[in-house]
């Protein structure tokens, strides 16, 4: 699809935002537009072979995330967004690349309550931030697998805390959806552009 190619092409350059200037990001959201008057999935939240699953994060306006850079002696690698719709659940998981057995985890667990074929009011709820190593993190999968059985994680594998769910609340509509690719506006006007893991 031209439309999908062209998207793909405008953000590869730009480290999922990290290096985006104006320009860029006004050629990337013109590029997303163009692409979701063509959204195969017009209700997203009805495929739910579709939307579940772990999907990795290709480009976002959303300050919050791309802060996660400015760690001190580490850099921002792979961040995902998960989704588990029979739970009403999503976790957003960035990793932190740092020096040999110092890189870290940031994860924020979020209730969803659908408010159409296409929004999800977002509820975050639970936070946990530490090192990848005694957070015992492999993969994204695994490390939710980890979360659903465990209320509350030692102190001594990380930060484990709970988030006041009426201030940190929004909303995200999925704009485009196809078999590998996921387009996502915020209630902050942030976008997300995602591909699905296999």
């Amino acid at each position: 699809m031209v439309g999908k190619t062209e998207l793909m092409d405008a953000i590869a350059p730009v480290n999922r935002g990290l290096s985006a200037r104006a320009d860029d990001q006004l050629a990337i959201q013109a590029a997303a537009a163009r692409l979701e008057e063509y959204n195969p999935t017009p209700n997203p939240l009805q495929a739910q072979a579709l939307l579940d699953g772990d999907w990795r994060l290709l480009y976002t306006t959303s300050q919050e995330l791309l802060n996660i850079d400015r760690f001190p002696l580490a850099s921002l690698g792979s961040i995902y967004q998960c989704i588990r719709l029979a739970e009403n659940r999503i976790y957003n998981i960035a990793e932190i690349q740092g020096p040999p057995l110092l890189s870290g985890l940031v994860t924020v667990a979020a209730r969803l309550e659908p408010v159409s074929t296409r929004r999800v009011n977002v509820r975050f709820d639970r936070g946990v931030i530490g090192l990848q190593k005694p957070l015992g993190y492999e993969t994204p999968a695994q490390f939710i697998q980890k979360l659903q059985v465990t209320p509350k994680l030692s102190w001594l594998q990380g930060i484990d805390f709970k988030v006041n769910s009426d201030r940190q609340s929004g909303w995200l509509e999925v704009t485009y959806l196809d078999n590998d690719l996921r387009i996502g506006r915020g209630n902050q006007g942030n976008l997300f552009v995602l591909q699905k893991m296999p």
